[in-house]
């Protein structure tokens, strides 16, 4: 744990933040002379042209030739199949009906009150869905019993099984992440027709669902799915229609936001749901691009520079706007790639990276990681040529860049390598604020370590209590996933350039350098004998 700089009363925090955030709220300014090349690239890919990116579709697939179109022209070789720029990936999509699938509460009294679909709750789309079910329901705390080795309703079969979506206040999160791990294991074998998971509304992430998120999507050569136990998730708001007057759902919803202990009772009526669910076949893009290495001693080696192209298209409307644009999210380092490309390739030869530089821009990351998944099952080049990955995502410019969250920091030599680089421009190298958002399983660079790659991906980092957290969370609150993720989000053109310049010349150093970055011997994904 790193120490917190900055200490506020209450009264100066409110008085800062909301200050910062009315800056943040004010008009879009125009980039800088040094970010508006690479604004120019964040815009032809994020405008509404683009139509939000979205994996499987015509509009992806524009915009994966555009981005192939700018590696061709600074110079770079395919690094695809078939001496082209792309690699396809087969996939499997399976759509809930949103129009056609139904949770219906039925009270003692035959009264029914329906929640509406994806913006209530949600579930995951699996083909194999029932078409229908009832039963009763019980709430079972946080889903395990004290001990926390099995459910703490003993017989579940034929009911749904309600919980909390969080864990323990006093747990570690090596301890939380077994926890969850366990309950879902439980809950799958424990007899129950379906789950209904609420919401913990303490997250940093608020929980929201367009319409993307009633689809699942697997790659087509993954085993098909087996027969599903409906695994719902209910916004905590509406999660108090579950417990009816006689029940205290605000006392057990503040008790499980502060993690701390939560009965298990018999809720009250039934629970109905209808699922109405499709398949079809899709395929996407990954657009892949080397520039070789200067050396011929090391150009045989590659690192890997990735970031994600897809997005969510259009989806559920938010102010009016449907168009999930995802201009930080993930076109902006897109940019940073072409860009990067662009510069790099014009280089005299004598300065170019000794290694080769191996550009990866993946397809359906929203979808679960899946083009970083299928290279990395399948890469172009040799795996073992692969020295390292920087990734990029989960990046946002939006105030003054000081420090710089690692992940990888503790895994391997590349954490060296950053602190020098990073030293050169002033920004601090941090370990994780928020372990428990898991975000290094959540992004491409984890799918480089399943092979054995070492990795680093960065989030502009900030104090608690500062300012930054403040326009940080307004920024979830507000853009994440949403359609104002777009061009008029704020920009703080400085941190945006000061991190470009940094990244670049973090991926020279890595591929430069004498010695390939290696695991550190404590990391979870070191080599053991």
């Amino acid at each position: 744990m790193f120490n917190h700089r900055f200490t506020f009363s209450c009264l100066s925090l409110i008085f800062c933040s909301c200050a910062v955030l009315a800056a943040q709220r004010s008009a879009f300014q125009p980039p800088t002379s040094g970010a508006a090349a690479w604004w120019a690239q964040v815009t032809a890919l994020s405008s509404d042209e683009m139509e939000g990116r979205e994996a499987g579709t015509a509009a992806y697939e524009r915009a994966a030739k555009y981005v192939a179109n700018q590696f061709s022209q600074a110079g770079l070789l395919p690094g695809g199949e078939g001496g082209t720029f792309f690699q396809q990936v087969a996939m499997r999509q399976v759509d809930v009906d949103s129009t056609r699938s139904t949770f219906t509460l039925v009270r003692e009294d035959g009264h029914t009150d329906a929640l509406t679909f994806l913006q209530e709750w949600t579930v995951i789309a699996n083909a194999n869905l029932p078409r229908e079910i009832a039963g009763a329901m019980t709430f079972l705390g946080y889903g395990l019993d004290p001990s926390g080795t099995n459910l703490a309703e003993s017989n579940l079969s034929g009911k749904v099984a309600v919980y909390f979506n969080g864990a323990p206040a006093n747990l570690s999160l090596a301890e939380a992440n077994a926890f969850s791990a366990l309950r879902s294991k439980l809950l799958r074998t424990s007899g129950a027709i379906a789950t209904v998971a609420i919401a913990n509304p303490a997250n940093l992430e608020p929980t929201r669902w367009p319409y993307a998120y009633a689809r699942s999507v697997s790659l087509a050569e993954s085993p098909a799915q087996p027969n599903a136990q409906a695994s719902i998730t209910i916004s905590a708001a509406s999660a108090a229609k579950l417990f009816g007057a006689a029940q205290s759902y605000a006392a057990l919803l503040r008790d499980g936001k502060e993690g701390k202990p939560l009965p298990s009772f018999p809720l009250q009526g039934s629970l109905r749901l209808h699922f109405l669910v499709t398949q079809k076949e899709i395929s996407s893009s990954n657009i892949l691009a080397v520039l070789p290495g200067s050396d011929s001693a090391l150009a045989g080696e590659y690192v890997a520079l990735s970031a994600h192209l897809d997005g969510y298209g259009y989806g559920t409307p938010v102010n009016g706007d449907s168009l999930y644009n995802g201009t930080l999210d993930d076109a902006a380092y897109v940019a940073t790639l072409t860009e990067l490309a662009r510069e790099t390739a014009a280089l005299p030869k004598e300065s170019r990276p000794r290694r080769s530089l191996l550009f990866c821009i993946f397809t359906a990351e929203e979808k679960g990681l899946l083009g970083s998944a299928y290279f990395t099952a399948h890469p172009t080049v040799a795996k073992t040529a692969v020295v390292a990955n920087l990734n990029l995502d989960q990046l946002r410019p939006i105030f003054p860049l000081r420090a710089l969250t690692m992940h990888g920091l503790k895994d391997s030599t590349l954490a060296d390598m950053t602190r020098s680089v990073a030293g050169k421009f002033g920004i601090e190298i941090r370990p994780d604020l928020e372990p428990s958002r898991r975000l290094p399983a959540r992004v491409d660079s984890a799918n480089f370590a399943k092979i054995g790659v070492p990795f680093a991906s960065f989030i502009f980092a900030y104090d608690l209590g500062s300012p930054e957290e403040a326009i940080t969370r307004d920024w979830f609150n507000r853009r994440y996933h949403r359609p104002q993720d777009d061009l008029d989000t704020p920009i703080d053109w400085e941190a945006a350039v000061k991190f470009n310049r940094f990244y670049g010349a973090l991926a020279l150093a890595v591929a430069n350098s004498v010695e390939k970055p290696v695991w550190l011997p404590a990391s979870l994904y070191a080599p053991r004998q």
